[in-house]
């Protein structure tokens, strides 16, 4: 599907999406908690949709679900199926994994598009370790398992991912694990950790004793609560909410609603950004209001928080000078090579990205082009160049704009209700 993006001002009011981030951790909780689970403010990403399939087949009934709110009984994992398929979730797979390796039963899981050829090696090292039997093609989908999983002592590489935690801690969790120690070396996106604890402890799980991020020790006395009714309220989405942040500050200004100024989402850091490009902001409980001003470049380093890189590149291309931010080599294992493909779809645009190691310079302040730009499947990307295309000198056209769906399906019309000139070259309801 592709999309025209014209030079376009932004105004209004615009709400952000839900964060599939928030919203798949409850569904993942949902699953393990036994007994009825009401989710308010839902998404509807892609990425959502698979999670909430995923549960299904693991063993939960949706009894129903609508757009203000979704209701699901669970007796634990009792898996119905035995094949899983994550889709094109980063999250879904890594989480889910040990989540179902509870289960007795042998289970294949799997997904799809660049899912497939991301690394899993992390389950080949530690599912044995753990008492599970695992197959997998050369460390790739799909994954052929069979528990249930023993809670031990391990240390597991935090480098690549803290979604591979994530499951293991709720997996502990919920196997009643005692006095045994997850010993993590080299984490990353620890604030993603942050809300993984936020979702269990609300949700009344066995929480680990923290220290440093660097050890996650279950003792043997229990530390949860029990309830038989939860009620979960999903957040707003920092990542997505990025791009329209962004949007108003190179773009007229817009006032954002939605996000938690108190979350522990590791893209919160787009504020500190922002800041330094000179953006003045205007942040209450439940707004923020995104005042333009002079941009100017800025240092940023983003390795903890590495899915904000498209809106700063975005961002970066309307600031005069060179910008520099770091954490690069967190991009490789993304929906594309994401910093190649940002130096690439840019370079498009005329605005100038240079790799360094683990770090992206971006070549701000010169006119964007109009430009035939491809989104390679990348949600991200698809929204990053319709950012850019805000200020460009003429249209910028998006190849496989549907992209979006994976995280933020209604970004488009977000856009046109906005202000945006938005054309569909074939009509596929991304816009209206």
């Amino acid at each position: 599907m592709q999309i025209t993006v014209f030079p376009s001002k932004v105004k209004g009011v615009l709400h952000a999406p839900k964060s599939k981030s928030s919203m798949q951790r409850a569904c993942a909780a949902a699953l393990l908690h036994r007994g009825i689970t009401e989710i308010y403010e839902p998404g509807f990403s892609n990425d959502d949709l698979a999670a909430l399939d995923t549960i299904v087949k693991l063993g939960a009934e949706i009894l129903s679900n609508t757009s203000e709110k979704i209701l699901i009984r669970s007796i634990g994992i009792n898996p119905v199926s035995s094949e899983i398929h994550c889709g094109e979730s980063g999250l879904g797979i890594r989480m889910f994994t040990p989540i179902a390796s509870l289960s007795d039963q042998p289970l294949r899981i799997s997904g799809s598009g660049s899912l497939v050829t991301r690394p899993m090696h992390f389950f080949d090292e530690i599912f044995p370790q753990l008492g599970i039997s695992i197959q997998t093609l050369n460390g790739k989908l799909p994954l052929d398992i069979k528990g249930p999983l023993k809670p031990a002592n391990i240390t597991v590489d935090g480098s690549l991912s803290s979604q591979f935690l994530t499951g293991l801690l709720m997996a502990y969790s919920a196997a009643e694990a005692s006095d045994v120690t997850i010993t993590v070396n080299n984490l990353t996106s620890k604030p993603y950790i942050d809300l993984t604890l936020d979702v269990m402890k609300k949700f009344g799980m066995k929480i680990p004793e923290v220290k440093n991020f660097e050890t996650f020790y279950f003792p043997s006395a229990a530390n949860k609560a029990s309830a038989e009714n939860i009620a979960y309220t999903v957040e707003g989405d920092w990542s997505g909410g990025a791009f329209l942040l962004v949007a108003g500050a190179i773009a007229g200004g817009l006032k954002v609603k939605g996000l938690q100024a108190d979350s522990t989402q590791a893209d919160k850091a787009i504020l500190d950004a922002l800041d330094n490009a000179g953006v003045k902001l205007n942040i209450t409980e439940n707004e923020i209001d995104v005042i333009p001003g002079v941009l100017k470049a800025f240092d940023f380093d983003a390795t903890e928080c590495p899915d904000l890189f498209p809106p700063l590149v975005a961002l970066a291309a309307a600031c005069d000078g060179q910008t520099t931010i770091t954490g690069a080599k967190r991009l490789t294992h993304k929906e594309s090579d994401r910093a190649t493909v940002l130096k690439e779809e840019f370079g498009k645009l005329g605005i100038l990205v240079e790799l360094d190691g683990d770090l992206m310079h971006v070549h701000g302040g010169t006119q964007v082009h109009a430009a035939i730009t491809h989104s390679h499947h990348d949600h991200r990307i698809a929204m990053a160049v319709a950012v850019a295309g805000l200020i460009a000198d003429g249209p910028v056209v998006i190849e496989d704009a549907q992209a979006v769906k994976k995280s933020y399906p209604e970004f488009y019309r977000h856009l046109v209700s906005a202000g945006v000139k938005v054309v569909e070259a074939v009509e596929s309801n991304l816009i209206k």
